[in-house]
């Protein structure tokens, strides 16, 4: 299918719940579909809606080896909640071992070139785990960033050649925690201390009350996207 093609089909579902588009994406791409998942508020959301329409769809996290202890714990906790056997929890980590990276590029590279660090343990271990699917299911909303503005609900993914699926993208964030409250979903702790968005903890500060809500990535530096969503 061409962009035209993608657009009409997600124009058709602006006006349906996320889980409409979940359903139809899940159908037409199971087994190669899959969720990726930081475990931060929308995607546990999109895993609690994938287990109630289909509890087969595996999700997969990068494990930047970076993560907040809080984070691991989340996963244990959406693994405990919604029973997910170890091949449906896909581990993805860097080729190179937070030692080596050091070795090779110096001590703390993401204080000097974290764009070279976010390719080295996400973009690129992404585009490994990506090449074995037709389709990935997002988080991303339209209105946490100027770059996701124009998402749409599904589409092709020039970057990573599949087609990506973003249920959540007209979504608010209060509409985000009202369904993580009503059905009890699993959340990181975090985002109860200010960390709206919750990356790596060198790359990732608490944010003010009415700041940007991305405002705590890479702070000190005009980047906020790893590089996972951009095309």
């Amino acid at each position: 299918m061409g962009n035209s093609d993608f657009k009409a089909i997600s124009d058709s579902f602006e006006a349906k719940q996320p889980q409409d588009m979940l359903a139809y994406a899940i159908e037409k791409y199971q087994p190669k579909i899959v969720l990726a998942c930081s475990f931060g508020a929308e995607d546990v959301v999109l895993v609690d809606m994938v287990h109630r329409i289909n509890p087969a769809v595996p999700l997969f996290y990068l494990d930047t080896d970076f993560l907040f202890p809080e984070t691991y714990a989340t996963r244990e906790r959406v693994i405990e909640q919604y029973e997910l056997r170890p091949a449906q929890v896909i581990q993805v980590k860097s080729l190179l071992t937070p030692q080596q990276q050091a070795e090779s590029y110096g001590e703390e590279l993401w204080t000097r070139e974290p764009d070279r660090c976010c390719h080295l343990r996400k973009v690129e271990p992404l585009t490994r785990v990506l090449k074995g699917y037709s389709a990935w299911i997002t988080g991303i909303r339209r209105d946490q960033a100027p770059s996701r503005a124009n998402a749409g609900l599904i589409e092709w993914d020039q970057k990573f050649e599949l087609v990506k699926i973003n249920p959540l993208a007209r979504w608010t964030s209060a509409d985000v925690w009202t369904y993580i409250k009503v059905y009890e979903v699993p959340y990181n702790p975090l985002h109860d201390q200010n960390y709206p968005s919750i990356g790596c903890t060198y790359c990732t500060a608490p944010v003010a009350p009415g700041d940007d809500p991305r405002a705590g990535r890479w702070k000190n530096f005009a980047k906020t996207e790893c590089g996972l969503h951009r095309s």
